[in-house]
């Protein structure tokens, strides 16, 4: 992927972290208990954390680019891939909490 060519293992791990409320919501939705709807809200918290956390990591690495004068399209493609991971992220927890519904869905 291109779009993760660049990216620091902090962004990395941002967009894994994203993906564990999913890998739960997975699970809650074949499995439905209390505990793992429980876990949901912590993972998901952390979820967004990392995700906006990567992304502002990202975005100060363009700016400290365009103030060593990168060139603008350098910048621009920094820019984006700065975006990836709240992109990644969110999407993974829009996901998750659909599979939370079909578990409360499935629930007795």
């Amino acid at each position: 992927m291109t779009a993760l060519a660049n990216a620091s293992i902090v962004a990395l791990l941002g967009m894994f972290i994203g993906l564990v409320p999913l890998s739960m919501g997975i699970v809650y939705a074949i499995w439905p208990t209390e505990q793992r709807l429980t876990l949901m809200r912590p993972l998901s918290l952390a979820a967004i954390f990392a995700c906006v956390a990567s992304t502002v990591l990202g975005l100060v690495n363009v700016f400290v680019g365009m103030g060593k004068g990168q060139a603008m399209h350098i910048a621009l493609i920094s820019l984006a891939e700065s975006l990836v991971p709240i992109f990644l992220g969110f999407g993974a927890l829009a996901v998750a909490w659909l599979c939370v519904a079909v578990g409360m869905w499935r629930r007795p």
